[in-house]
């Protein structure tokens, strides 16, 4: 298994038009045959960052 992770910096001003790239991103992940595991903020303070973790097997289905 492979695992990626993403850090996104994300415009405050522009918080739905990330949602709606995420969740697209998610959907993508999924068809071709990785696993989305989320977006994680921080859960204190104020941060314009944000992660992303998705795997995939590291061999061929």
């Amino acid at each position: 298994m492979i695992t990626c992770v993403v850090t996104y910096t994300i415009d405050p001003a522009k918080t739905r038009e990330f949602e709606a790239f995420a969740r697209a991103w998610m959907d993508l992940v999924g068809r071709h045959g990785g696993v989305h595991h989320g977006y994680f903020l921080p859960s204190e303070g104020a941060s314009d960052e944000a992660l992303a973790l998705f795997s995939f097997p590291s061999h061929p289905r």
